[in-house]
């Protein structure tokens, strides 16, 4: 069956309002869909205000919510996640990732006929060498550092068993999507800014895969039309060193890369420092042992499957900064 050929047919989108979900949502009104957003009380809209869509009230703390969003729907994307990598209620966290994800999809089990699940390659394994991940690599539990980690595989695992009891769920794993429409910014964009800003003059020697959000959001209609049931796709680009990205950048904003490497063992206790500072400020830190340790990993991902099963063809690294440096001149954030 054409999963996606249904234009016309009522899509419900969660977390639309955020990076990666407000992609997903204009890719498939591209499409043809008909769609329903659902957004938080209160949440910045900037991302959907030009997208013709129904707006619902959602929550994923709200179970009561679900009804209403899902009703009429023939396809669910669930893009919504707590995504931050410092979280002073690590069990705020869970209740949205994990319950939030689990009881949704079972509310959608009797309503639509498919759903893609975002996760994201922060719930799979990394290989011991630094060469990339894929789908099949094995998951350990020193690969999950950290609340956010830990609550998308935990959630993923759900997932999977959900699909494995019959229910028809794909599940798309993006790496770290880059490009127009970060608000907020993701950490990733927080990181691209401050780098074309000229604040990020020393790195550590870690790794990451970047993608075009846009391509990202591409991979979930395909994941829609031809992906399987209970299957795994990566969304990713191109891997990258973490010197080589912020050179990148440095070379597109017209700045010098940073110059000096820094050691991850000496940032240890400012770290812990800067850890407890913010548990009673309760503002975000800039660096975390958590955040630390996951700079130890190289996240280089591959993804042949995704290219090979679904005709994923996703853009250079280059492509995907260029478009997020254009976006954040368009909207003022690099003045």
């Amino acid at each position: 069956m054409g999963w996606g050929l249904g234009q016309g047919d009522l899509t419900l989108v969660t977390g639309a309002t955020g990076f990666v979900g407000a992609a997903v949502a204009r890719a498939l009104a591209a499409s043809g869909h008909r769609l329903r957003l659902a957004v938080r009380r209160g949440s910045d809209r900037r991302n959907v205000k030009d997208i013709a869509a129904e707006l619902v009230e959602f929550d994923l703390a709200e179970p009561a919510s679900f009804a209403p969003a899902l009703a009429g729907c023939r396809y669910l994307f669930h893009v919504a996640a707590d995504y931050r990598l410092w979280v002073p209620d690590v069990a705020s966290m869970r209740r949205v990732n994990i319950d939030g994800t689990v009881a949704l999809l079972r509310a959608a089990a009797g309503q639509v006929e498919r759903s893609i699940y975002t996760s994201s390659v922060a719930a799979l394994g990394l290989t011991a060498d630094g060469s990339p991940a894929d789908e099949t690599t094995e998951i350990k539990p020193a690969h999950h550092v950290g609340a956010y980690k830990k609550s998308k595989y935990d959630a993923e695992q759900a997932v999977r068993a959900l699909a494995a009891a019959g229910q028809n769920i794909v599940i798309v794993n993006p790496t770290a999507p880059v490009g127009p429409g970060d608000v907020k910014p993701t950490p990733t964009g927080q990181m691209i800014l401050d780098a074309a800003r000229g604040n990020m003059p020393a790195y550590v020697d870690t790794g990451l895969n970047v993608a075009h959000v846009d391509d990202v959001a591409a991979g979930h209609l395909l994941a829609l039309e031809k992906g399987v049931a209970g299957e795994a796709y990566i969304l990713g680009s191109e891997n990258l060193m973490l010197r080589e990205l912020l050179a990148l950048i440095a070379a597109q904003a017209g700045r010098k890369p940073p110059a000096w490497r820094l050691p991850i063992g000496p940032l240890m206790p400012l770290a812990w420092a800067m850890e407890h500072v913010a548990n009673v400020t309760g503002k975000p830190p800039l660096m975390t042992p958590d955040i630390l340790a996951m700079a130890r990993k190289k996240m280089f991902f591959s993804s042949a499957k995704a290219q090979r099963e679904l005709g994923y063809a996703p853009r250079p690294a280059a492509s995907a900064v260029a478009a997020a440096l254009a976006w954040f001149r368009t909207e003022g954030y690099l003045t």
